[in-house]
């Protein structure tokens, strides 16, 4: 099995999540089915299609208005999926259901920049949540609210939501994401050695249970943390490690991110010649991929350090 070709964490509820969160825990009426179906397939002009031709029978139809609101997040339409979103919260029938359309909610106005309404929707979503049976629903919302409040640059609350999430965490999967975003928040705090520790955790359970790209995603951010808190020996053991695992199972992504944060660590020692070769071989790499996020991702790792 190979390494994925990268995976870029995102730090806000993505619909990925949401549309395999819903696979998972909502059982879609026979009405609902041929819409789900064709949103699976990515053939969104068609769920769209299905989901109006159900709704003239009809209108107040849970499921169908959800899978219609997805939809028109898929084809960039925010305000349809907003109003899709919110009707299918108004007619819902349960806790969950309506859980399920704030969070929705939320994440089309996080999409939009509404930062504020996004935390407003994910608040009540996690009301919602508390009263149903199911925790899963409860840790979603912290998740959202988390995310929301860390791209607010609301660090405290964010913090507390992911401490929040931890606590409901029921395997190692669930544990290694939110140690991961725990250390996020204390990095982005400037509490390094707080970071480290819970970056620590988080390796720990991706080696054990996690995806390769979760491994290496998760080695990568290690020896950021390494290096910030100074240990130096360990942050280039760990970067160095996950380097050459990256290039032996086919992982650019990887072998161009681990050799940037190499580079950083390097020329946080002084090793300016050292340094400037890692970050022009990383960008080396991206070019060569034709991946100008990554790309971006070094200039910006990088902007005044070489």
């Amino acid at each position: 099995m190979k390494i994925g070709s990268k995976l870029k964490l995102n730090y806000t509820l993505s619909y990925v999540f949401i549309l395999l969160f819903l696979n998972i825990s909502t059982a879609f009426s026979a009405e609902a089915e041929s819409c789900q179906q064709a949103l699976q397939k990515g053939d969104y002009a068609k769920a769209l299609t299905t989901a109006k031709n159900a709704l003239m029978g009809n209108p107040k139809e849970v499921d169908t208005l959800l899978c219609q609101g997805r939809a028109f997040i898929a084809s960039n339409d925010f305000n349809n999926a907003l109003d899709s979103f919110k009707l299918a919260q108004l007619n819902a029938s349960d806790s969950a259901q309506k859980a399920i359309a704030a969070l929705l909610i939320g994440s089309t106005h996080l999409s939009l920049k509404q930062l504020d309404l996004a935390i407003t929707s994910y608040q009540q979503a996690l009301d919602y949540a508390k009263t149903t049976d199911s925790t899963t629903y409860v840790r979603a919302s912290h998740l959202a609210l988390g995310n929301a409040y860390l791209n607010d640059q609301q660090f405290e609350p964010a913090l507390a939501q992911y401490q929040a999430v931890n606590k409901l965490d029921a395997n190692d999967n669930e544990r290694g994401e939110s140690f991961e975003k725990i250390a996020l928040t204390h990095h982005k705090m400037g509490q390094h050695d707080a970071a480290l520790e819970y970056q620590i955790k988080a390796y720990m359970m991706h080696e054990k249970s996690g995806t390769l790209d979760q491994y290496a995603q998760a080695s990568i951010e290690l020896g950021r943390y390494y290096g910030l808190a100074k240990q130096y020996i360990r942050a280039e053991s760990t970067l160095n490690k996950i380097i050459k695992f990256a290039k032996e199972q086919g992982g650019a992504y990887y072998e161009a991110k681990g050799s940037c944060i190499l580079g950083v660590v390097k020329a946080a020692q002084g090793e300016k010649d050292v340094a400037k070769a890692l970050v022009n071989y990383a960008k080396s790499m991206a070019k060569n991929m034709q991946d100008t996020s990554l790309e971006d991702e070094i200039n910006q790792e990088t902007q005044g350090l070489l």
